[in-house]
């Protein structure tokens, strides 16, 4: 069984009503904090973070958590958390994937992927990101997180958007790499038309959503999913075939209410089903949702973070004991 070794990382979940138990608490978090955090997430064993967003737009308001000049700096207590999350992953030797997304309304990503506005933004934050992390040593890439729903195959319209910002994103620099994290794993069709998509999409990792949190999939389901995609990705000569694993489960109505940590019993059958099939398994997300027992990075309520952080290294450690013995 495959451990997690990655995860998204959030300054601040999108949505209010998911991140009504933790966005308070990371609003308020010191410098020391952050660090603390990105420590305790490099203790767990993840040696990859996605950055969910650099910057968030609503439909009425937008704010920045890295030095970007497109929207106003967020009003967080460390002004500096990216920064800290720079030094801190390059100190650690954990790879991070800038986003190049939200910059227009998030709940509206296909009007984002084609606002030439929108573009614009994009394109002038990730000239600044770069600017500013360049030599850092952690930054591994980008990350593109508008999306449409992939299946049975992607849209015409994220085809088109991935084609455009991977122009401009190796034109800055070749060599870092493009992450995306498609949904609609349980509708993909992986046949030859799916292959050709993954031939023309110029990016370099695809971590598809196993969709269990969102209650679109069961960890029972998810493993015959992966299977095809393997195969396709095969066909299509696309090696990194990663899985951005859903940790979390919904406290009343799925998208309308506040995350919660799921049981370990559930995230051990979705940890089994894919494993066979993909590269690196991710999950969604750390922030908010685990949290080392006894860190300064906690989130001062009672929706058990700390159990899935004690839960989860408790099964890693059984896990890697098992191949060791």
């Amino acid at each position: 069984m495959k451990l997690i070794t990655g995860c998204w990382f959030e300054f601040r979940h999108h949505s209010a009503a998911e991140g009504l138990h933790y966005n308070p608490s990371l609003h308020d978090f010191t410098g020391d904090q952050w660090r603390a955090m990105i420590s305790d997430m490099a203790e767990l064993g993840m040696d990859t973070l996605v950055l969910t967003c650099s910057s968030l737009a609503y439909a009425d308001s937008a704010e920045s958590y890295a030095p970007v000049t497109v929207f106003p700096q967020s009003d967080m207590v460390c002004p500096n958390a990216m920064d800290i999350l720079m030094e801190e992953a390059a100190r650690l030797h954990l790879s991070v994937y800038l986003s190049v997304g939200f910059y227009g309304n998030w709940v509206d990503p296909v009007g984002n992927m084609r606002s030439a506005e929108v573009e614009d933004r994009a394109k002038t934050a990730a000239q600044t990101l770069y600017a500013a992390y360049a030599s850092n040593p952690a930054f591994a890439g980008w990350y593109l997180p508008d999306e449409t729903e992939a299946g049975p195959y992607f849209a015409p319209v994220f085809m088109d958007y991935a084609a455009r910002y991977c122009r401009f994103l190796r034109a800055i620099d070749p060599a870092k790499k493009i992450l995306i994290a498609p949904y609609g794993t349980n509708k993909i069709v992986p046949d030859e038309t799916f292959v050709e998509q993954l031939r023309q999409l110029d990016v370099d990792y695809i971590a598809y959503q196993d969709e269990v949190g969102v209650e679109k999939s069961t960890a029972e389901q998810t493993g015959g999913y992966y299977q095809g995609l393997r195969k396709a990705h095969d066909l299509a000569g696309r090696s990194h075939l990663w899985c951005d694993m859903e940790v979390f489960a919904f406290e009343g109505q799925v998208y309308k209410s506040a995350l919660l940590p799921a049981p370990i019993e559930r995230i051990e059958q979705q940890m089994r089903a894919v494993s066979p099939h993909v590269e690196k398994i991710l999950c969604y997300a750390y922030p908010g949702l685990m949290a080392r027992p006894g860190s300064a990075a906690c989130y001062g309520d009672h929706h058990s973070p700390e159990k899935l952080y004690a839960d989860y290294q408790a099964l890693a450690r059984a896990c890697r004991d098992a191949e060791n013995s």
